[in-house]
C-alpha cells in the first residue's frame, strides 16, 4: 500500500479511538458506583488478557515474554495499574470532562521529563506552551478541588504515570509486537493488582477491598476492559499506518466525545471556567505539537539537501 493510501485509514483508527476511550471512562464511571477501584483496575486487566490471547494465537505471536524485557513490560504494566486506578478514583465523583482536560497536560509532562532526564532540546517556546497549558489545568483543578477535594489531583496523577507509560512503550515498540506488547501488559496488570488487593482486604480499606461485582456490575467491569481493549487496537494501529504527527492533533477530539458522553449518561457538562481551561490546554497542546513538526521538518531539510548535492570533484591522484 502507497504511504500516502495509508494516512486516510490511520486517521479513521484514531477518530475510532477518540470515539471509543471515552466509553471507558464512562463504564468505569458506572462501575464505581458499586464496585471497589481497585477491582476495576484488575478487571481492565484481565478482561483485556482475555480479549488479546485468541488475537495473538492467530498471529501466531509468542506467548512467552523475553527475559530481556520483563522489567520493562511490568513497569508499563505497574504504570497501566498506577494511572487507571487514579483516573477511576477520580472520575468516581468528578465528570469525565473535567478529569480528561487535567489529563491532558501529559504531553507537557513528556517534554519536560525529555529536558530534565533525556537532555532533550526544548526552546523557550515550547517551555512558555508548557507554562500556559498548566495554568489551564490549574482552571479545571480549581473548581474540582473546592466540589470534591484532593480527588481532583488525581487526574494528575493518570496523567504522569501515562506520560512514563508512552516513553516506556516507544522504547519497547522497537522490538516487540503491539498485540504482543498489550496482552503481557494487561496479563501483569491484572497480575500486580492481586496483591494489592490482598492487603486491601486484610486492613479493611474500601478503595482496594476484594469485593465481587453484584448484578449489572458484571457488565460495567467487562465493558472497561472490552472499550479499553478495542480504542487502544485501533491507536495501535492507527499509529501503524499515519505518522504521530498526523494524528496527535486528532486525539484532542476525546475531550469533545467525553464532554457528550457525559452530559448523556450523567447530566454532566462542562462550566464556562472548565471550558475556558480546556481550551487553553488544547491550544497549548496543538501549539506544541505544531512547533515539534516545523522542527522535524527544519532537522530533515539538511540531510535532503545534502543527499541532493552532488560530491564534490576530486583532485586526481
Amino acid at each position: 500500500m502507497n504511504p500516502t493510501d495509508r494516512i486516510l485509514p490511520g486517521v479513521a483508527l484514531m477518530i475510532a479511538f477518540c470515539i471509543l476511550a471515552p466509553l471507558i471512562d464512562v463504564a468505569s464511571k458506572l462501575a464505581a458506583q458499586g464496585v471497589p477501584v481497585g477491582v476495576i483496575v484488575f478487571g481492565r486487566g484481565l478482561v483485556q488478557a482475555v480479549l488479546m490471547l485468541p488475537v495473538l494465537l492467530v498471529m501466531a505471536l509468542p506467548l512467552r515474554l523475553p527475559a530481556r524485557d520483563l522489567p520493562l513490560v511490568t513497569f508499563r504494566a505497574a504504570l497501566l495499574v498506577g494511572s487507571t486506578y487514579c483516573f477511576v478514583a477520580a472520575v468516581r465523583v468528578m465528570p469525565i470532562a473535567d478529569a480528561l482536560a487535567i489529563v491532558f497536560v501529559e504531553p507537557f509532562i513528556i517534554l519536560l521529563i525529555g529536558k530534565i532526564a533525556f537532555s532533550e532540546e526544548v526552546g523557550p517556546r515550547r517551555l512558555m506552551a508548557c507554562t500556559v497549558g498548566f495554568a489551564g489545568s490549574l482552571l479545571v483543578i480549581q473548581p474540582s478541588f473546592a466540589a470534591f477535594g484532593p480527588v481532583a489531583l488525581f487526574p494528575l496523577g493518570t496523567a504522569v504515570c501515562f506520560a512514563f507509560y508512552i516513553l516506556v512503550t516507544r522504547h519497547l515498540s522497537r522490538r516487540q509486537h503491539p498485540v504482543a506488547m498489550q496482552f503481557h501488559t494487561a496479563l501483569l496488570a491484572a497480575l500486580l493488582c492481586l496483591p494489592l488487593l490482598a492487603f486491601g482486604t486484610a486492613a479493611d480499606l474500601a478503595p482496594i477491598r476484594f469485593d465481587l461485582p453484584q448484578g449489572i456490575f458484571w457488565l460495567w467491569c467487562f465493558c472497561v476492559g472490552l472499550a479499553a481493549t478495542v480504542s487502544h487496537m485501533a491507536m495501535t494501529y492507527a499509529l501503524k499506518l499515519a505518522p504521530s504527527s498526523t494524528l496527535a492533533p486528532l486525539h484532542y477530539l476525546e475531550i469533545v466525545t467525553a464532554s457528550l458522553l457525559g452530559y448523556v449518561f450523567f447530566g454532566d457538562f462542562p462550566d464556562t471556567l472548565t471550558w475556558t481551561g480546556i481550551g487553553i490546554i488544547v491550544a497549548s497542546g496543538l501549539y506544541i505539537i505544531f512547533r515539534e513538526r516545523r522542527l522535524a521538518r527544519a532537522e530533515r531539510a539538511p540531510v535532503t539537501a545534502s543527499a541532493l548535492t552532488p560530491p564534490a570533484p576530486q583532485p586526481p591522484l
